[in-house]
């Protein structure tokens, strides 16, 4: 609980306490928990909507959102355990950051595949494990630094693809074989 931190101001030989509330104290921290969830879980959507519609992958919108949410949850559940129970367990929220990166290293393992001598969904694999952080970012209230995150994941998953594709047509030009390689 926060106490709202007082002032004595003595004027004309009488002493006034002044009292200035914090804005901590007009908010319900039930209602900052949801609405951090929430923010998790459309950021995640937002990088999901652009594997799913621009790069054609199946883990899109709903698989990003899931995994944002569940990771800014696993987040804020330590923080309230924290709170809760401060003096009585020894929690630490990093241990509960560093089983969500465990968590998503699975999932992530599972989502790349080879096929031939080709290397698929690594970047699907690298996009959840961003949104993972992303998420735990919003769960610890970093929500500047997992608004710029997602901003940056968007320029990188849109943006130098369409480079990278600029430079493959490039090097299959100058090449004239049709495969892109750019090595003799």
């Amino acid at each position: 609980m926060t106490y709202p931190r007082t002032s004595l101001i003595v004027h004309d030989e009488w002493l006034y306490t002044v009292v200035m509330h914090t804005p901590a104290e007009f908010v319900d921290p039930t209602s900052v928990m949801f609405l951090k969830l929430f923010l998790s879980m459309l950021l995640g959507g937002v990088l999901g909507t652009e594997r799913a519609i621009l790069a054609h992958q199946s883990a899109g919108t709903r698989t990003f959102g899931l995994v944002a949410l569940g990771a800014c949850l696993f987040i804020v559940l330590s923080n309230y355990v924290v709170s809760a129970y401060i003096g009585i367990a020894d929690v630490q929220p990093l241990y509960m950051a560093a089983g969500v990166v465990t968590g998503i290293g699975f999932i992530g393992g599972g989502l790349i595949i080879f096929r031939g001598h080709a290397l698929h969904g690594v970047t699907t694999a690298a996009g959840l494990w961003l949104t993972a952080a992303m998420g735990m970012a919003v769960g610890f209230g970093m929500y500047a630094i997992a608004i710029y995150s997602t901003l940056l994941a968007l320029l990188m998953f849109s943006g130098m693809w369409y480079v990278e594709n600029r430079f493959k047509h490039w090097f299959q030009d100058l090449n004239g074989d049709g495969k892109g390689s750019g090595r003799s």
